[in-house]
């Protein structure tokens, strides 16, 4: 019996580390041809070698999509290795805490530009590939599932414009699904809680130290591929169901 996804062609950003990779490795698993996209090639090379060795096919391609035109760029290579693209995961997302009072502006600028500005220009890019492939491939719908968070759900103290950031998502996504959804392009949103990856990691000392290792060492979190399954779950649906929100949280976290 064929996979879910045979025959089709899906893109994940941020695909080097974390979520993008265990999405991109599942979906690949589905069937699916993967395009990865993420800064770090040396990383997406060793991803891509990596489905490939299992019997998937892989195109890694290093792009910033903070980068307008380079964004458009990484899915015009994808048209024209594949002829086509089914599915979309904007999964590029970037976490830096703290209060507000003396923030760095520019770690505010580098979040709106990975979680917001990146997301649409992706986005844009593909949604007419995927208009297409939702009205004539065998599947006859396509996906666009965008990896949000429970910081989209609930503000907290020191999340203040990462949480900005995931609110806007989660709004662009139900505000797309209800323009394209009648032409069997599928918007969804999937929010985790606590993961095990390095978005922690890029904050400064006295954030991880006061805000994110002290709930981490107390708390059995996510693995990326939970939400890696969470992603698969939404695009295999049958055409004529649709997956908006996927809200996957550690059991512990309240």
């Amino acid at each position: 019996m064929a996979s879910k996804l045979t025959g089709t062609v899906a893109l994940v950003t941020g695909a080097s580390s974390g979520i993008g990779a265990a999405t991109a490795r599942w979906l690949a698993e589905d069937g699916a041809s993967v395009a990865l996209v993420a800064r770090r090639k040396d990383r997406l090379d060793t991803l891509a070698a990596e489905i490939e060795q299992a019997g998937g096919t892989a195109l890694a391609i290093a792009a910033d999509i903070t980068d307008r035109l380079q964004a458009e760029a990484a899915v015009q290579q994808v048209i024209e290795r594949y002829g086509r693209l089914d599915t979309l995961v904007n999964n590029a997302g970037l976490m830096l805490l703290g209060p507000v009072e003396g923030a760095d502006a520019d770690e505010w600028d580098r979040m709106i530009a990975v979680n917001v500005q990146g997301l649409l220009y992706t986005t844009r890019a593909a949604l007419p590939h995927l208009l297409k492939a939702a009205d004539d491939s065998p599947r006859r719908v396509a996906d666009i599932v965008n990896v949000g968070s429970y910081a989209g759900r609930v503000a907290s103290r020191g999340f203040g414009v990462y949480n900005a950031t995931k609110f806007g998502v989660h709004a662009f996504t139900e505000s797309l699904r209800q323009e394209v959804t009648q032409r069997h392009v599928r918007v969804g949103v999937v929010e985790p809680g606590a993961v095990d990856s390095e978005l922690g990691s890029h904050n400064k000392p006295e954030v991880r130290g006061e805000i994110i290792d002290p709930f981490y060492d107390g708390t059995e979190v996510l693995a990326p591929e939970d939400i890696a399954d969470g992603v698969a779950y939404m695009v295999t649906r049958p055409r004529h169901a649709a997956v908006g929100e996927l809200w996957i949280m550690p059991t512990e976290q309240a």
